[in-house]
């Protein structure tokens, strides 16, 4: 079965959100349309609407995570949703449990929705086939595939400041290779018919085939970064990498790292992007992720109004399907 067949209802809404991949731009829309409607929220003296109220959203994170995690359980809270975390360093699955095992014991909870991050490729996708009618798999992070609602909040962090897409030049600098991020703002960039997508970084951080997903490739830092209107940096993905791909991280730095200077190849009202965590001094320069052109703090803000928005369209969509 497809993503986009797993992912949407008979009538074309979010049942589940696994993976940017064979949504069309009508959805995306409504997603950053609905986050839009959620972001007044944080200014209320009371910041919840009752939404998921009597729903039951657990949290599953194999893998390690801050931003992501952390917003996804404000967003719940927000919605008025009943919060599991599951510790999966003291789960059954330490004790040889099987991931389907653990999924069905908690569907056993009356689990509504779930939210999983694993190291595993597909993994969002597999546990989709497997929950019982009504129950949703929102994928926050799967392998080096997919990363969702963290390329619709960077798209919402480009429409607050450029409004649209269609006349920018947007600019994904690091290791694309190892970014699960970097396949979905790719994904995200082209379906809302953005003017020109780039990535940049050596040889040996950018895939061979990548062409074939509708960007232009530079190895040059400086030629690709010429009148861009966004930056997006990458972190260095050093625990999926095998081998040597780098000499060092100095070099590195002095090749593909963001600078002050370098900046000024961009266009002069650029905005400077990065999904987290970063690494100062490794692909940005302190005085740029501090700087008067980084939204890099109003992503994570942002995360909290799309990650509600996914979630409320699910629920909704559920709801009418019952």
């Amino acid at each position: 079965m497809s993503y986009q067949n797993l992912q949407l209802t008979q009538d074309g809404k979010l049942k589940h959100f696994l993976s940017i991949e064979g949504l069309n731009k009508s959805i995306l829309n409504d997603i950053l349309d609905t986050a839009e409607s959620f972001t007044s929220i944080t200014d209320r003296t009371i910041k919840k609407v009752p939404i998921l109220r009597g729903k039951t959203v657990a949290n599953l994170f194999f893998e390690a995570s801050t931003r992501t995690r952390s917003t996804f359980e404000l967003a719940a809270q927000r919605l008025s949703a009943d919060i599991l975390n599951l510790n999966i360093n003291t789960s059954a699955t330490v004790k040889g449990e099987s991931l389907l095992d653990t999924i069905q014991n908690l569907e056993a909870m009356q689990i509504d929705m779930f939210v999983i991050r694993h190291q595993d490729s597909g993994s969002a996708h597999f546990f989709a086939q497997h929950v019982r009618p009504g129950v949703s798999v929102l994928n926050a992070g799967d392998g080096q595939h997919a990363h969702p609602t963290q390329a619709m909040l960077d798209m919402f962090t480009i429409r607050r400041h450029k409004q649209q897409f269609e006349n920018l030049t947007v600019a994904i600098v690091g290791d694309i290779k190892h970014s699960r991020v970097a396949r979905s703002q790719i994904h995200a960039l082209n379906i809302l018919n953005t003017g020109q997508v780039r990535v940049i970084g050596p040889q040996t951080l950018i895939p061979k085939d990548c062409e074939t997903l509708g960007v232009q490739v530079y190895h040059d830092f400086d030629q690709g970064l010429k009148d861009v209107d966004v930056v997006i940096m990458l972190r260095l993905q050093k625990e999926r990498m095998t081998g040597a791909l780098l000499p060092s991280e100095k070099e590195y730095f002095q090749q593909y790292g963001l600078t002050s200077d370098r900046l000024k190849l961009a266009k002069p009202d650029a905005i400077v992007m990065h999904p987290g965590p970063a690494n100062r001094g490794i692909e940005i320069e302190s005085s740029v992720m501090d700087g008067n052109q980084s939204v890099i703090l109003q992503q994570v803000t942002f995360g909290i109004a799309v990650r509600m928005a996914v979630m409320s369209m699910i629920a909704s969509s559920s709801e009418n399907e019952q």
